[in-house]
């Protein structure tokens, strides 16, 4: 009987000690990578900003296949459904508030 009944972690994948490893050194590289950025100051602001964006990005895709172990599998669904739906609330109220103070800022400056 106990084995017909599925366990509810059975459709989780979990990582390897290989997986782990891989994940924990791309990410100290990554971390390496920025502070090389900020620290070698041979990049203009925007151009450094840009390079700390894309290595932070990249920062979080790692973490999350390689640490949370979200792919797109059928089991992990509702989990890639979940973190969708939170990115493009993100996304909307991050615009939203840039988009807003910018507006602000070019009323208040034409006064």
């Amino acid at each position: 009987m106990a084995s017909s009944q599925h366990s509810i972690h059975e459709e989780e994948s979990h990582g390897s000690f290989g997986g782990y490893v891989a994940g924990f050194v791309l990410s100290v590289v990554l971390t390496a990578a920025s502070f090389w950025v900020v620290l070698h100051g041979g990049f203009s602001a925007s151009s450094g900003i840009v390079a700390l964006a894309v290595l932070a990005a990249i920062q979080i895709v790692v973490h999350l296949v390689f640490f949370l172990h979200l792919n797109a599998s059928s089991g992990q669904r509702w989990n890639v459904t979940a973190f969708a739906f939170t990115v493009l609330t993100v996304v909307i109220v991050i615009g939203g508030t840039l988009w807003v103070m910018h507006n602000v800022a070019m009323n208040m400056m034409s006064r």
